[in-house]
């Protein structure tokens, strides 16, 4: 089954003229997507029509295999969560730990229960000694992963990050992305993420290009970048690991291309 199914999509702001024309891609379920474009693609209009923050002009969204619309919004709405660009406008409560809270008084989670879900929440996002903290005074980084533990919390099938990490350092990002892919080795969530970040989007399974609300390109991160030229004049770069191991390549030092740093260090311990 998909965990996402988009149907001949269309929308428009004003009415007239479209951001989003005649999309269609499906993400499988348990996969982690990306979707990556220039400014003004129609990446993050994708992301709030996905969770039905805005009605499509004409198609269909799918959600596990139901179709999103009014009757079903708030079902579907249980199985998907997102994690937006500022964290700061998604923050309720006064400390972490309110915050956390906050969606499991939403499912009308039991008081007895809610501590220990609180804590474990925190715990896989290493917030746990952040507890009785002031989500405003934490870091970009550490803000972004309250709001992480507060998806978790609600364990949702379907997580989607909506330029969670541009708004971070590097080690910021480093930090984030490291915790999206460590979601998405648990059980069987699937993770969409709309990004820039070409280092997150080597670490996916799945990439899908889009140009001026249109699907330009679809594979898996090796095959995207392949189009480099084409990403170039969407103004998108290919990661700094590819760049290295295609000069390895060229000097015959190793004979395969790879995509990320991990896999980079591991052909050249392989060499020793």
């Amino acid at each position: 089954m998909d965990a996402i199914r988009v149907n001949h999509l269309s929308f428009s702001y004003d009415g007239q003229t479209d951001v989003i024309k005649n999309v269609s891609f499906s993400i499988p379920k348990g996969s982690y997507t990306t979707i990556i474009g220039h400014n003004g693609s129609g990446k993050s209009t994708i992301a709030k029509l996905l969770i039905g923050l805005m009605e499509p002009k004409t198609g269909t969204i799918e959600i596990l295999g139901k179709e999103l619309n009014e009757a079903s919004l708030y079902e579907l709405r249980d199985h998907v969560g997102i994690v937006f660009q500022n964290p700061d406008n998604q923050f309720i409560g006064s400390t972490v730990a309110d915050d956390i809270a906050f969606g499991l008084e939403n499912h009308c989670v039991p008081q007895k229960e809610m501590q220990t879900i609180i804590e474990e929440s925190a715990k896989k996002v290493g917030m746990q000694d952040y507890l009785n903290s002031e989500p405003t005074k934490l870091s970009g980084g550490q803000k972004q992963r309250v709001a992480i533990a507060g998806i978790l919390a609600i364990e949702p099938e379907i997580i989607i990050f909506d330029e969670s990490t541009s708004m971070l350092d590097p080690q910021g990002k480093a930090s984030i992305n490291k915790q999206i892919k460590a979601l998405h080795s648990q059980k069987d969530r699937t993770i969409l993420s709309i990004t820039h970040d070409m280092e997150e989007v080597a670490q996916s399974d799945f990439v899908i290009v889009l140009k001026d609300g249109v699907v330009r390109l679809t594979g898996t991160p090796m095959e995207i970048f392949e189009h480099e030229k084409e990403l170039e004049e969407m103004k998108l770069d290919i990661p700094f690991a590819l760049k290295i191991s295609k000069k390895l390549v060229d000097e015959n030092i190793t004979d395969k291309k790879v995509c990320t740093l991990d896999e980079v260090v591991d052909q050249l311990w392989q060499l020793k």
